[in-house]
């Protein structure tokens, strides 16, 4: 099961610093983060790829709601 980060209704940057944080805790492992603006979504997209961690997927829950799958070997 991975770790799920609720991000939906916080403003740039701190989705981005909080998902971070995480895979900063985290190590390795599966994320999921949900958000609620595309700006977050493309943020959170290229921060973690700059940390090593993958994108595996982007779902759109809904009108402008996103949940990212990450994951870091």
């Amino acid at each position: 099961m991975s770790e799920v980060i609720d991000a939906r209704g916080l403003s740039c940057p701190q989705p981005v610093l909080d998902t971070l944080e995480k895979i900063e805790a985290m190590g390795t492992g599966k994320l999921e983060v949900l958000v609620d603006t595309d700006a977050a979504k493309e943020n959170i997209s290229r921060a973690v790829q700059g940390k090593g961690w993958a994108v595996a997927s982007i779902d759109e829950e809904g009108a402008g709601e996103y949940r990212l799958r990450l994951f870091g070997d």
